[in-house]
């Protein structure tokens, strides 16, 4: 059985579409097509079927991909350090995780292995796109904000973050937090809100978990990282929910005050993936064992 056909039947089942695995192999969507229904015909059975959004795997396509993946990624491995310079570290580690906790947290965690010659190529995202990127095989590692799905995904704990309600010290001065701690989200009614996007994933999640409501109106300022959140609100423009890590650091300067500190705070849990088998590469083993050991100080 031919290897590429085998190479593109894993990325159609990682993918979901055919137009997806196309971009993850290099190759265009009339190719990808011409050679799954070349492998179908070998076979003489139907591995994908149409779907409204892509292709749905029969159970010959999970039962194939099951038994070929790891030989298939096994042998990718292998031609990508064959093509080397010869660099003894290997080919880089391709790493991906949001853009807050990478830049915090996961970068300089791996300073040490970098100066041991560890290479990296690092992406940052929203947490599907990523998973997506880690199932077609563009990443081999990634840091996750939701628990990771599929048979060949190998997912683990790493961290939690906590989410903290806070305002600068402007308007902490107008809040009071003893009628916050009283009355919840009625006392914050007229504090404008500053999230990360339109919907207020993380402002919606605090008001569910310890008030018990959603928050009030659209918020007064949107902007799409959390660090930038975390200026405009150090700055007066209103009241926000961030992850301890990332304001712990202005509290203590007292930039930033915690207006509620209720007995259980909202979590996130952030898991750290890899597709199965991938740690096996010495680079990728050595970037996980290492993150997974740095994070119990996060």
């Amino acid at each position: 059985m031919d290897l590429e056909l085998l190479r593109t039947v894993v990325a159609i089942h990682r993918t979901g579409t055919l137009t997806a695995a196309a971009a993850a192999l290099g190759r265009s969507q009339p190719t990808v097509t011409a050679q799954l229904r070349s492998l179908e015909r070998q076979l003489g059975q139907q591995l994908f079927e149409r779907a409204p959004r892509g292709v749905v795997p029969t159970a010959v396509a999970d039962e194939l991909v099951a038994r070929v993946a790891p030989h298939v990624d096994a042998l990718a491995r292998v031609a990508e350090r064959g093509t080397g310079s010869g660099d003894p570290s290997g080919r880089p580690v391709h790493l991906a995780g949001p853009a807050e906790l990478t830049a915090a947290r996961v970068l300089p965690a791996l300073a040490p292995l970098v100066r041991g010659g560890l290479r990296l190529r690092v992406a940052v995202g929203l947490a599907d796109d990523l998973l997506t990127g880690l199932s077609a095989g563009r990443f081999d590692l990634v840091v996750a904000t939701v628990r990771p799905r599929g048979r060949e995904t190998r997912a683990v704990p790493l961290t939690d973050e906590e989410f903290v309600l806070v305002a600068g010290a402007e308007w902490a001065t107008r809040i009071d937090r003893d009628r916050v701690a009283r009355l919840g989200a009625a006392a914050l009614r007229d504090v404008p809100l500053v999230a990360y996007a339109e919907d207020l994933p993380i402002v919606r999640r605090y008001w569910r978990a310890v008030f018990g409501t959603r928050p009030p109106g659209p918020a007064a300022v949107v902007v799409a990282d959390l660090r930038a959140v975390l200026a405009a609100t150090v700055a007066g423009a209103g009241a926000t929910v961030l992850p301890r890590y990332l304001c712990a650091d202005a509290l203590a300067s007292g930039a930033l005050v915690a207006l509620h500190e209720p007995e259980v705070p909202p979590i996130n849990t952030l898991f750290l993936a890899s597709r199965s088998g991938a740690e096996d590469e010495p680079g990728v083993a050595a970037v996980r064992r290492h993150l997974l050991t740095a994070a119990r100080e996060w």
